[in-house]
């Protein structure tokens, strides 16, 4: 089973207060003509100490940003560059969400309260700032569904309707708007770097580096690692093993972001921001979720090799501080470390214990051999050969040394998994935007949960 989240006093704490000046701009939020509360993550909250908030201070709090106690007094616009499709552009930032709190949960760890839909900011160009509820709808099945298959992710803790219209090219018009929180463990990005080596600002780059070792913590570089007690160097080295098991996640959960570019990358190697994602309907690396992916940059097996990629990026702006060398080792271990990830996290998922990297990576090939083979989606095949059961040939014999975890929960037992396919998404957003009818999805909600208490605590994430 999985731990429950322990409950917590609210505790304000805004370190990045300290670099507000130049990480950030200070902006109000929307003035919307309603706010109606969808979905509240109480579970989320309780880790944070506001669970206990009724109805109307929660809507004061997510729907109108009043700030919470002894918090930002002012929500901050976060400023950052960034390789968009490979491309760079220096004219981004919080575009129509801001950093509204700081907060810490019962072990201490800092989070971050971030909004999406909350308004126009200095960085939102051409855009109106708003989000679509179709699009808050969509977060709150992405999160759900890769919390539960053990990803680290940001959670959707908030979504409030807000009463207007929006007009979008790529559904249908006018739609429904809504402003989204999401609590994340941070909101510091690889394009936050990549902007301050485009302005030569080594000082703030110095304090970033020490802010991000300071908050995110993490395991010291190898004993060999040359340069290991450079700040630079700690941060890049927790920075790949962090995207690497990030990518490891995906993979074994049949995830596709749909877009990896550096700004959409956190530093603590959380997975956010959820655009056009889709999980897999079979076994496929060249499944792409984004429509104009036209290249298919980050389909579905390319995921790997975009992090990495993104990896190399911040090691660029890292050489504003330190010299090249100790940053390329660092970037090195991103194979063997996402390798060994995969072989993990997939023992996790499978219900079998680990029996090491290189044992754990030849079951991981006949795995996906047995997928390409049977067409099966990852949901089915994880789901019918938990803990080794109904596995033949090939596929038996590479388990027939793996000891089987123990899976008591029911849920093993049923038929069929739950899943979340693009027409499962749509019907339930169907039933919203149709009758206004939310049990499809809360009643989801709950079956997604419980498949994640069956599937019992997640690998710790790489790199903390």
């Amino acid at each position: 089973m999985r731990e429950e989240p322990q409950a917590a006093s609210y505790r304000a704490d805004t370190p990045i207060a300290a670099l507000a000046e130049w990480l950030g701009d200070r902006v109000a939020p929307a003035d919307f003509p309603e706010t109606v509360l969808r979905f509240r993550n109480d579970r989320a909250a309780a880790e944070v100490g506001l669970d206990g908030l009724a109805e109307p201070q929660w809507l004061q709090h997510f729907g109108r940003f009043a700030p919470l106690a002894g918090n930002l007094p002012q929500p901050l616009a976060l400023r950052y560059h960034g390789h968009q499709f490979r491309v760079y552009n220096p004219e981004i930032g919080d575009g129509r969400g801001f950093l509204f709190a700081q907060l810490r949960d019962v072990s201490g760890r800092l989070l971050d309260l971030g909004t999406k839909g909350s308004g126009q900011t200095p960085w939102s160009r051409a855009g109106d700032g708003r989000l679509t509820l179709k699009g808050a709808v969509r977060e709150i099945l992405a999160t759900e569904m890769l919390e539960a298959l053990g990803v680290y992710t940001s959670r959707t803790f908030s979504v409030v309707e807000t009463g207007e219209e929006l007009m979008r090219g790529d559904e249908p018009s006018p739609t429904r708007s809504a402003a989204m929180v999401r609590l994340s463990h941070g909101h510091i990005r690889i394009g936050t770097f990549q902007r301050l080596l485009a302005l030569e600002e080594m000082g703030h780059m110095a304090e970033l580096v020490d802010y991000c070792l300071e908050q995110f913590p993490g395991p010291s570089p190898p004993a060999d690692a040359p340069g290991r007690d450079e700040p630079a160097v700690r941060l890049m080295h927790q920075v790949v093993e962090r995207l690497a098991d990030l990518a490891a996640s995906w993979m074994v959960a049949g995830f596709v972001h749909g877009v990896l570019n550096t700004d959409n990358m956190n530093i603590t190697g959380e997975s956010f921001d959820y655009g056009p994602w889709r999980f897999l309907p079979r076994w496929d690396p060249s499944f792409t979720a984004a429509y104009f992916d036209h290249a298919g940059l980050y389909a579905f097996g390319r995921q790997p090799e975009a992090l990495h990629w993104n990896c190399g990026q911040l090691a660029v702006a890292l050489r504003l501080l330190t010299t090249a060398p100790p940053l390329i080792a660092a970037l090195e271990r991103f194979g063997d470390l996402y390798m060994a990830a995969v072989g993990r996290r997939w023992c996790w998922r499978l219900g079998v214990a680990s029996r090491g990297s290189q044992a754990d990576t030849a079951l991981v090939g006949v795995c996906e051999k047995a997928m390409v083979a049977s067409g099966e989606s990852p949901d089915l095949f994880f789901h019918r050969h938990r803990g080794g059961r109904e596995a033949a040939g090939d596929l038996a014999a590479a388990l027939a040394s793996y000891e089987a975890a123990d899976s008591p929960h029911p849920y093993w037992d049923e038929p069929a998994p739950q899943s979340m396919l693009i027409e499962e998404v749509e019907a339930l957003w169907a039933a919203i935007d149709q009758r206004d009818d939310w049990q499809p999805l809360q009643e989801k909600i709950r079956a997604i949960r419980r498949m994640g208490d069956a599937y019992g605590q997640p690998p710790t994430p790489g790199g903390h």
